[in-house]
């Protein structure tokens, strides 16, 4: 997930049961690397984002065999 803007953005994934805050920040874009292995991933599951609307943020989710995680992009002048 990449988020930029002062607050926290609340993940959920269900039926999994699995929820986590991200905490954003006003002055840089923030990237974060979440990979779970989650019993049930198979089946048919929701990803839902709460975020305020301070937060600009977006996000990759996928489904399989668990990656070699990614090195940060580094920050770009906007």
């Amino acid at each position: 997930m990449r988020c930029q803007g002062d607050g926290t953005v609340n993940v959920t994934v269900r039926p999994a049961a699995v929820s986590f805050p991200l905490e954003c920040l006003d002055s840089e874009v923030t990237t974060i690397h979440n990979q779970m292995d989650v019993a049930g991933a198979e089946d048919e599951g929701t990803v839902s984002v709460e975020a305020p609307t301070t937060v600009r943020w977006s996000m990759t989710v996928g489904r399989g065999k668990a990656t070699a995680e990614e090195p940060p992009e580094p920050p770009t002048d906007t």
